[in-house]
């Protein structure tokens, strides 16, 4: 049997709003939360991630009351993180009413966070989010914190590897090359991440149309597709996405 693969909208919020942008800067306002998180409810979204993203450099965790109140009016599955440098900010988050927290910057600070994490709340609830960017002198994808600030020696495909042994159940990987540039995803990305770990793959960044989306789903192995700005601007309505998937032959929940 092959499991639906997943459409999932990404909330990208700064100071209580959702913001998207380009390669990761020059942010745009695009709306409250709570209502967008509405209409990707009813718009057929499978799931939805909620990403405080000044949290890690504005050193706090992850707004909580904000994510209260998208969690109250969204069934479908959350996740959410950002600024998450203890087991009390993951409680917070999932007594909030995420199903899944995401680590970054602080698990490459503190890898143990993940182990101790998985042992706490189950894999299933720890998703390796990864912020990864071409280096060709390096000739690797190299990984990125603080929000895609700050460079990193780790290579992202063997640093995949290593939080999926420390038990992340999830790996949620977003091209800074493609983000926001509608482009497509980075399939070359995806796929060295598919030969190396045995988890569900979020590819995040690139989305422009939906051959973007038959593509990342026939050409690797990827779980789900997440997207921000075609979503947000209406470019590409869920219904229609899942409808041209389904065209397609991927597997999808309609």
């Amino acid at each position: 049997m092959t499991l639906a693969k997943r459409i999932v909208p990404a909330l990208d919020v700064k100071e209580g709003r959702v913001v998207k942008g380009i390669n990761f800067v020059n942010l745009q306002d695009v709306g409250d939360p709570v209502d967008a998180a509405k209409a990707y409810q009813a718009a057929g979204a499978d799931e939805l991630v909620f990403l405080d993203i000044s949290a890690t450099l504005e050193g706090r965790t992850t707004m909580i009351d904000m994510l209260e109140r998208v969690s109250s009016v969204v069934f479908m599955p959350l996740t959410a993180g950002g600024g998450v440098t203890d087991l009390a900010s993951m409680h917070a988050i999932i007594q909030a009413g995420a199903d899944k927290v995401f680590l970054n910057s602080a698990a490459v600070k503190n890898p143990q966070l993940i182990m101790d994490g998985a042992k706490v709340f189950g894999s299933q609830a720890i998703v390796g989010a990864i912020d990864a960017k071409w280096d060709p002198n390096a000739n690797m994808f190299r990984v990125y914190v603080s929000g895609g600030t700050k460079p990193t020696e780790l290579n992202a495909i063997e640093w995949a590897q290593t939080m999926v042994e420390y038990g992340v159940g999830e790996l949620l990987v977003t091209s800074m090359d493609a983000d926001g540039t509608k482009n497509g995803y980075d399939l070359k990305l995806y796929q060295e991440l598919d030969a190396v770990v045995n988890v569900p793959i979020v590819a995040s960044g690139g989305a422009g149309t939906t051959q973007d989306f038959i593509e990342v789903f026939e050409q690797t192995n990827v779980d789900a597709a997440l997207a921000a700005s075609v979503f947000h601007y209406g470019e590409i309505p869920i219904s229609t996405l899942k409808q041209a998937l389904a065209e397609a032959n991927v597997a999808i929940r309609l």
